[in-house]
């Protein structure tokens, strides 16, 4: 089948289609869990990547994670206050530099976070234990390659 054929054209927009379509029900699943916990959308989004930085042993700042989220200071420091409040968050001095503010997910959060996502996780590992490491390497490639159109701004 050439790449550009009529048939690949198809198959691709369908995988357009279906990343799509995923997106749509994990953003539901998120939504549900931000209903559940009284979150605000963008409280989610803030505790998603404070628990992305946490794992790749990244230090997250508050300028940081305005950043992250384009978010001015004062709606970054409503979010920050927000979780805080809900107990989801911390802030502590960072041991290697006093004038900065780390900021720490609660254990609490966390919990919270696995008995909500933790059997959807499951199914998807569940599901994927049916591909070989070369699909799943396959797979990794292509939502990294579609990760990088998506704008950063």
């Amino acid at each position: 089948m050439a790449p550009g054929s009529q048939t690949a054209t198809h198959t691709r927009m369908g995988l357009v289609h279906l990343l799509r379509s995923v997106a749509v029900d994990l953003d539901l699943q998120a939504a549900a869990f931000a209903t559940e916990y009284a979150l605000h959308p963008t409280d989610l989004r803030a505790l998603i990547a404070l628990l992305d930085a946490e794992r790749a042993d990244e230090s997250m700042t508050p300028g940081r994670l305005g950043t992250r989220l384009h978010l001015n200071s004062p709606a970054t420091t409503a979010v920050i206050g927000r979780l805080e409040a809900l107990g989801f968050l911390t802030r502590e001095r960072d041991p290697h530099d006093r004038r900065r503010v780390l900021l720490i997910v609660s254990q609490e959060a966390k919990t919270l976070g696995w008995s909500f996502f933790g059997p959807l996780i499951a199914r998807i590992l569940a599901a994927l234990d049916g591909f070989d490491e070369n699909d799943l390497d396959a797979y990794e490639r292509v939502l990294r390659a579609i990760a990088q159109t998506l704008p950063t701004a």
